[in-house]
């Protein structure tokens, strides 16, 4: 287990939008890149993520949406942080074609981002809880790459939850429409055998975004030839190993070459 990350190498500072304030971790130079931390906050290897990416050349902002910044992953955390964010009102854990409503305080930030670092744009990753906020927020023309790393919600307790993408019809059609016009590309990660994740989600998007949806799906079927186990989940973080060969390695840099690429 990874011991408890004092994020000093991060600038953390208090942004207020939509009358909500929240702590933000930032560093790197460069375009911006806001990663969303999955449950159960900002851990140690959620940070290492973020210093991939600036240390690929981007200004890194990382909001403080749950949990303890800093504090290293375990199932009770996760058990607790989850239980927190599902009675907050400003996740939606279970209802369909909805977004989450702090996606309006996560688009103001993006707004904010891009205005400090300047670029073509604004590099979104979204991660577990977080994960399908990367395709509600692309209906903003300042996102020019939307990362999907194990989209979770909502969570998937019929057909059609499993198919859900999280997001109401009418931002999709506006994705759609910026795949068709504006060359979006949304990246969608995830584990084979991840209950968490429906394969059915992935279907979806192929459907609904056509050449506009890249998805990856990394085998952890017993066995495989990289012993993910069965219950794999976190692709960007807690899978990932510094391997040119290991699909987690590979997927970590197809996301920053799509930002090398975009922004």
């Amino acid at each position: 287990m990874s011991s408890h990350d004092p994020l000093d190498d991060y600038q953390c500072e208090s942004m207020t939008f939509d009358d909500r304030a929240k702590d933000v971790y930032s560093k790197g130079s460069g375009p911006a890149v806001v990663i969303m931390t999955e449950i159960p906050g900002i851990t140690p290897e959620v940070a290492d993520f973020g210093r991939r990416v600036a240390d690929a050349g981007f200004t890194v902002f990382l909001p403080d949406l749950f949990g303890t910044p800093g504090k290293p992953f375990s199932n009770g955390y996760a058990v607790r942080s989850i239980a927190r964010a599902c009675v907050s009102r400003e996740f939606v854990a279970f209802a369909k074609a909805k977004s989450s409503p702090v996606t309006t305080w996560l688009r103001e930030l993006i707004a904010e981002a891009h205005q400090r670092c300047g670029g073509e744009g604004v590099g979104l990753v979204g991660m577990c809880f977080t994960g399908g906020f990367a395709l509600a927020l692309a209906v903003d023309p300042l996102v020019k790459v939307p990362v999907m790393s194990q989209p979770s919600l909502p969570f998937g307790l019929t057909k059609a939850h499993r198919q859900d993408l999280g997001l109401s019809d009418d931002e999709l059609a506006v994705v759609q429409e910026r795949v068709a016009t504006d060359d979006l590309c949304v990246i969608g990660l995830r584990f084979s055998e991840d209950p968490m994740v429906p394969r059915e989600r992935f279907v979806r998007l192929r459907a609904e975004l056509g050449d506009g949806f890249l998805g990856v799906e990394i085998d952890n079927s017993p066995p495989n030839p990289y012993d993910f186990p069965k219950n794999a989940h976190s692709v960007l973080t807690t899978e990932y190993r510094d391997d040119p060969d290991v699909p987690t390695k590979v997927a970590n840099d197809l996301v920053i070459q799509h930002f090398l690429e975009k922004l």
